[in-house]
């Protein structure tokens, strides 16, 4: 039969049939054409892709014909032809080539086994500038407060990786539930989290939400086959590119689509794996074909094939299969315009046509029913064949099936036939060797059964010289010897607490108390009940420290204290450094000791064992001698000397052995528990004696120096009269130097100039302004003794003696010398340096020294008075290190006739760094060393409080070459004022940090010193500097053409950069400045 004319002849007639019936026969036509194209599939035999029209060059005429008559169905002509229902399955067929197009996606998340959310490949520039966006503007962007609109977009930092992205807010409840919207995934951040985005980031999201078409999966998110499914669909396409064809669109948004990766159908390996469900729009069952039609049919045209679900058009059978229809809506503007145009026309000659129509449908009927019939004739025809060759498919594979398991199974059984084969030469090889060496064996057993005797002899003396030489080596256990005697030491000569010592403590915290009421009471009522009642309780504490003064005394506790140091340095030198980390428990000398007695009693069942089998055989050996001895009458018979022998050298040999094994498995056994628990808890026992006899010595020096000031002070009260006395002494030499400051001043304003007579004056006048000094001087020494008694035993006194004026030495640290006053000193005034305030340089008790005037108010004189004080107690606490990098301040004092504020510091004609390095500057050693001086006083004035913001050339000195120090600053100005001053400069380099530059009125911090550091680091080294520090990098040598040493240039790079840098202590740990030590 003619396959190809029969196919023309039967489709034409049904084509053309059905264009003129409007949609029910476009559907049957396009289920032929479907049938058709089902026809040209291709088919599988043992792995090998055969094309239809290799099995019968009809069934290719046919295929040919079929896709002719389809572009044929399509076509513009014959659509307008179609009837309301027509138009909408022509614009649905124009959409679905439309979608059939791919495009290249990239997957971000994955939210079950057949939904994934994922960016186009050309947003990958837009995310890109998103990305900067939010990085450059989020950090500074305004934080969300009140209700956020589901509506708004928002940053957010990502939990997982601190980065910003957008978000919206899905649920607000204690946290925020949000959606990255150009990744899909979610997650919970706080308020603190989310940011403010402005208007050009309110861009609509880039990633889109896919589904397969068709796909159910379980909605039991918690069941172990959906999080494996969800695995499994992550694994396999996440953070890869896919290619999807998109189907269609639900209204949430979601967008059915087919994805491939490569040659790979996605959905179809996620069904074989059995995580989804394939149902078809319109079904509520699943399609018992899906599996099967995705997993075995490679189609030529993709098809939707599902079972018949009830009436869908006219003369279709149950049971047949039938094109899914486009879902889409067809709206009447998109019709083309000739369609239009013939529907008016229609419309117009409607009632004209209205019988011819009805006539010519009573014909088409009648063909359409024959066409039908034969239609179904040769559909049956098609799928018997199509049954014939699927069953030879099937069985050609079982077939190929069939022998891939046969060619395993023989290569299996080869395999194992050759590892037995290789079995079966190494047993032999085996046996061979074996024989071979029972020969050898046999050979030594005869020659051994020849001197048998002899040899037992040979081999017990060895061991017995061995045991004799063990026992001279190892009289007895050592170190359990020492452990022991240390037990007993620490044990038996323990040194308790004193019996007052608990009474003393509770003495001193009463008398701490009352102190801290002296030193709280405010009025002069008050004072007299609490210092009854400090005297009352001091009392009561020096009798309590005369009580256990004279316990303590009698206590051996240095001795005890050495005595205790031996043992413990002797035992770590056995046992190794002994951890407390936690109790051994009360029972761990007992265990220690029953250990011990019974490892005594097993070496001594041991030994004696070894002696009595050595003695039984030197009796034996004994009689040997007399039996063989001729010239002597014995008693010993024959069956003395045979009978036993084998067992006299048995047991001898046994115990021998024995002894000799046992000292060894013994004797590195010193890691036993119990040995260990006796060491620790000896050492706990150790330690905790030394720290109470070091607190009974503390409280014996302590209550001992109580004491004497108690003795000091028993029979009358400290006063202030001694101060007075200085200050009445102070008035007067101040009196006289004013007098005599007179009597110059006229003598040079005489008529009668008499030179020597005004040099004597001045004479007279250095040496009362000498004297006026030096009683100064003992006025600051009788204040810092007050002080202290202030601060010890009597707090009373500021409140008792106001007149002295206590309260104002103890606040400022003793730098505030009220005696003190402008018009004493002979001062110079140092023009070249007083730009900024006067400066006048004079000398003070021997010393050269500077004044600073600064012009203060009273607001101003507090200010000064707390800034110097806190520099002034910095230095002093550094006073101990050689070292302390910090300028002293000598004196502050406040002008009686101006509104000046001096501070005396010393001088050090050209000391500054600026000077030093104009005169002959600095070597690379000197430079460390002077720079390490200044680190140190950075360091200390950091650990204060306290920010310089005032480091530069002109305020760091420079001692010898070798010492530097940090100068103070100005006491007047703000941290902020002295940091932006002009003078923040070494060379044209600035030393005003990179934030403070910024952001006007930034307080300085310790960070923004170290800045200026580095850069004075840097001038040092490069004076000659005329280029750009760039603070936003680490320091670009390259660029500035400065050469510096590794190490020096590895500091720097942790000095001058934005954030991160270097602290004070840091900088003094760095290479740079250890390599030098």
């Amino acid at each position: 039969m003619c396959v190809l004319n029969c196919s023309r002849q039967f489709l034409s007639q049904i084509l053309s049939h059905n264009v003129i019936r409007g949609y029910t026969g476009v559907v049957r036509g396009t289920c032929l054409i479907s049938k058709a194209r089902r026809s040209t599939t291709f088919l599988y035999q043992r792995n090998t892709c055969l094309a239809s029209q290799q099995l019968h060059p009809h069934l290719s005429a046919f295929y040919n014909g079929i896709r002719r008559y389809y572009a044929d169905l399509h076509n513009e002509e014959n659509v307008l032809k179609l009837d309301s229902l027509g138009k909408l399955l022509a614009q649905q067929d124009e959409y679905e080539m439309q979608s059939d197009s791919m495009e290249l996606v990239g997957v971000t998340h994955v939210l079950d086994a057949s939904t994934f959310w994922a960016q186009n490949v050309k947003d990958d520039q837009a995310i890109e500038n998103i990305r900067n966006a939010l990085a450059d503007k989020c950090p500074t962007a305004p934080r969300l407060l009140g209700t956020p609109n589901p509506q708004k977009i928002y940053g957010a930092v990502f939990s997982e990786d601190s980065y910003w992205y957008r978000c919206k807010v899905l649920q607000q409840t204690d946290n925020f539930h949000v959606s990255y919207i150009d990744y899909g995934n979610t997650e919970f951040v706080s308020r603190s989290a989310l940011v403010e985005l402005p208007g050009d980031l309110q861009a609509p999201c880039l990633a889109k939400k896919y589904k397969f078409r068709g796909f159910n999966v379980s909605t039991d998110q918690d069941s172990a086959h959906f999080l494996q499914g969800k695995a499994f669909l992550k694994n396999l396409i996440y953070g890869k590119k896919v290619r999807i064809q998109k189907k269609s669109v639900c209204f949430d948004g979601t967008i059915l689509v087919q994805a491939f990766q490569g040659n790979l159908d996605i959905g179809e390996e996620v069904l074989k794996m059995k995580f989804a469900k394939f149902t078809l729009p319109g079904s509520n069952r699943e399609s018992p074909m899906s599996v099967r039609a995705l997993q075995e049919s490679h189609c030529l045209w993709p098809q939707r094939v599902l079972d018949w679900a009830g009436p869908q058009g006219d003369g279709d059978m149950p049971g047949s299969t039938v094109c899914m229809p486009k879902l889409r809506p067809a709206f009447p503007d998109q019709s083309p315009l000739s369609m239009k145009e013939k529907s008016t026309a229609t419309a117009q000659n409607a009632a004209n046509l209205v019988k011819k129509k009805m006539d010519q449908e009573l014909v088409e009927e009648n063909q359409r029913l024959k066409a039908e019939r034969e239609t179904r004739r040769r559909e049956d025809q098609l799928r018997d064949s199509l049954s014939e060759l699927q069953k030879l498919k099937e069985e050609t594979a079982n077939y190929a099936k069939e022998a891939e398991r046969w060619k395993v199974e023989r290569n299996t059984l080869q395999n194992q036939s050759e590892q037995l084969e290789k079995h079966l030469q190494d047993a032999k090889q085996e046996v061979q060797a074996m024989r071979g060496q029972l020969k050898k064996k046999e050979k030594q057993v005869d020659k051994l059964l020849d001197s048998a005797v002899a040899e037992r002899f040979c081999r017990l003396a060895e061991r017995v010289d061995s045991l004799r030489g063990l026992r001279e080596r190892n009289p007895g256990d050592t170190d359990s010897d020492s452990l022991t005697e240390s037990i007993n030491i620490v044990i038996n000569n323990s040194i308790s607490a004193p019996v007052a010592m608990e009474k003393l403590e509770s003495a001193w915290r009463d008398y701490s108390l009352a102190q801290e009421k002296l030193k709280a009471c405010q009025t002069k009522e008050q004072l007299g009940d609490l210092i009854d009642n400090r005297n009352k309780v001091r009392g009561v504490l020096t009798a309590t420290v005369e009580s256990f003064l004279q316990e303590a005394k009698c206590l051996p506790v240095r001795q005890r204290m050495d005595k205790l140091e031996e043992v413990s340095s002797s035992l770590t030198a056995v046992f190794g450094p002994s951890s407390m980390e936690g109790d051994v428990g009360e029972q761990a000398f007992e265990q220690y000791y029953q250990w011990r007695t019974q490892r005594s009693r097993l070496t001594s069942s041991v030994r004696d064992g070894t002696d009595k089998a050595l003695k039984a055989l030197c009796t034996w050996s004994e009689n040997v001698g007399k039996f063989f001895c001729l010239s002597a009458n014995t008693v010993v018979g024959v069956n003395d000397i045979v009978d036993g022998v084998n067992e006299l050298l048995k047991q001898a040999e046994i115990n021998v052995a024995k002894e000799l094994d046992s000292p060894l498995s013994e004797q590195n056994n010193h890691e036993t528990k119990a040995v260990s628990n006796a060491f620790h808890k000896v050492m706990q026992h150790i330690q905790s004696e030394q720290s109470l006899l070091s607190d009974i010595m503390e409280k014996y020096l302590l209550n001992t120096k109580f004491k004497g000031e108690m003795l000091q002070w028993q029979n009358a009260s400290p006063t202030p009269d001694a101060l007075f006395s200085v200050k009445k002494r102070i008035r007067s030499l101040r009196a006289q130097l004013r007098w005599r400051q007179v009597e110059e001043a006229s003598l040079e304003e005489a008529e009668d100039f008499d030179l020597t007579e005004i040099l004597k004056k001045k004479e007279e006048i250095a040496e009362t302004r000498n004297t006026l000094f030096q009683e100064i001087g003992q006025e600051r020494k009788e204040y810092m003794k007050l002080s202290t008694l202030a601060e010890g035993c009597c707090p009373e006194l500021p409140l008792l003696y106001p007149e002295a004026d206590i309260h104002s030495h103890m606040s400022s640290g003793g730098l505030l010398v009220k005696s003190l006053d402008r018009d004493m000193f002979d001062a110079e005034p140092m023009k070249e340096l007083s730009g900024r305030r006067p400066l006048v340089c004079t000398e003070f008790q021997g010393q050269r020294v500077i004044l600073k005037g600064y012009t203060v108010n009273e607001e101003a004189e507090a200010r000064v008075l707390e800034r110097t004080s806190q520099f002034h107690r910095t230095r002093t606490q550094r006073e101990s290190q050689t070292d302390a990098g910090i300028l002293p301040l000598l004196a502050l004092f406040f002008g009686k006739s101006d509104p000046l504020a001096y501070v005396m510091v010393p001088y050090f004609p050209n000391g500054s760094l600026w000077a030093v390095q104009a005169d002959k500057p600095l070597t690379a050693t000197e430079t460390v060393k002077v720079m390490r001086g200044v680190a140190r006083g950075l360091q200390a004035l950091h650990a204060a409080g306290v920010t310089h913001a005032s480091l530069n050339p002109n305020n760091v000195f420079v001692l010898h070459r070798q010492q530097g120090m940090v100068g103070d600053y100005d006491f007047i100005k703000t941290p902020v004022q002295r940091a932006m001053d002009s003078g923040m400069v070494a060379g044209s380099i600035s030393l005003v940090a990179p934030e403070l530059r910024q952001t006007r009125g930034t307080p300085p911090t310790p960070a923004c010193d170290m800045y200026s550091y580095g850069c004075l680091l840097f001038w040092l080294h490069a004076p000659g500097f005329n280029g750009d520090l760039d603070s936003g990098r680490r320091l670009a040598l390259d660029i500035s053409g400065v050469k510096l040493e590794a190490k020096l240039q590895a500091l720097l790079s942790k000095l001058l950069v934005c954030v991160g840098r270097l602290t004070a202590a840091e900088t003094l740990a760095d290479d740079y400045f250890l390599s030098d030590q």
